[in-house]
């Protein structure tokens, strides 16, 4: 009896090992052998937190073949890998980023590129394009047809300009960094500030690469996911007269305001005018009054015996005019 206790535990033991050597032996020993450090209590950890045990393994696997350090503490330990794919990482796309950056000996550790991958950014992308600088267009063209930059140089005239703008991927930083439409509105603003700094638009026809000189000498790509390798002036086009346009728009504008003063000016002097027609009219009106009363004024003076006749004179040589209307009055 005592036998078949001891015996009944040690054979489910022996089914239960039987059962892990089959399920993960396979796997343990293809890590073993390679030297990837993983052991069978991972293995059958990873199961029961729903990880893929065969993708951790190869992912250690690559890593130990590349020369990534897998050491627990600091290198890819099967923890680190197994809490990126929980937290919803690509553990092959870092791992494979990983391994490219180490072959092209860009300063990519194992967290920035989990921290990448994370944030959304595509990794793998952005080793190809550290190490295989790409082209923007700068505008960046539409369906609609090609767009250009237009900037007006200091003579006046508008032009037209394009450029491509080479970038490489600033890993350091690619998290929370500027975007390529940045890059793209910031190479813009340069090339517009470049042109309007001009003396003369023949200047830029003449040498395109002053605007590529002035465009790196700003250093747009500051604060950015992108560093600029070159900027380069594919197109520059001849626009409009801006500058004449505006004299003549500023010219008709005082035009009209000039005109527009002189109406007022004449409007006020034609009201002044008729303003001083009223006086005068009214100016009158007060004298014909006063002269009307005069021959009362002096009729009532010769009532009154005011108004005496002087020695050796007569009324007609004193008052000519008056004694002649009395007389004729008597």
């Amino acid at each position: 009896m005592m036998l078949i206790v001891f015996l009944v535990p040690l054979g489910l033991f022996l089914i239960l090992a039987a059962f892990i050597v089959v399920v993960y032996g396979r796997l343990w020993l293809e890590a073993f052998t390679c030297g990837a450090d993983v052991r069978m209590v991972d293995l059958i950890g990873m199961s029961l937190r729903g990880v893929s045990p065969r993708m951790i393994v190869t992912a250690k696997i690559m890593g130990k073949q590349a020369g990534l350090s897998i050491d627990r503490e600091s290198g890819m330990s099967t923890h680190c890998l197994e809490a990126h794919f929980l937290a919803r990482g690509d553990v092959m796309k870092v791992v494979r980023a990983s391994i490219a950056a180490r072959h092209a000996r860009l300063p990519l550790s194992l967290d920035l590129a989990m921290a990448i991958d994370l944030a959304g950014r595509d990794i793998t992308d952005s080793i190809r394009t550290s190490v295989s600088p790409k082209i923007i267009q700068c505008p960046e063209q539409t369906e609609s047809g090609q767009q250009s930059i237009s900037g007006v140089s200091k003579d006046g005239i508008e032009l037209f300009v394009r450029a491509r703008v080479t970038v490489r991927t600033n890993l350091n930083q690619l998290i929370g960094g500027a975007t390529e439409q940045t890059i793209i509105a910031r190479v813009g603003q340069g090339i517009i500030s470049a042109i309007g700094s001009t003396d003369s638009f023949r200047t830029i026809l003449q040498t395109p690469s002053l605007i590529s000189q002035n465009v790196l000498a700003r250093g747009l790509d500051a604060n950015s996911s992108y560093e600029i390798v070159s900027t380069d002036i594919v197109h520059v086009s001849v626009g409009n007269n801006i500058g004449a346009a505006l004299s003549i728009a500023q010219a008709e504008a005082d035009m009209r305001t000039s005109k527009a003063s002189a109406e007022s000016r004449l409007s006020m002097a034609l009201a002044r005018a008729q303003e001083m027609v009223a006086l005068i009219a009214e100016r009158r009106a007060e004298l014909v009054l006063a002269e009307a009363g005069v021959p009362i004024a002096i009729a009532a003076a010769f009532a009154l015996g005011n108004l005496h006749e002087a020695p050796n004179s007569t009324h007609s040589q004193i008052f000519p005019k008056i004694w002649h209307s009395l007389s004729e009055g008597a």
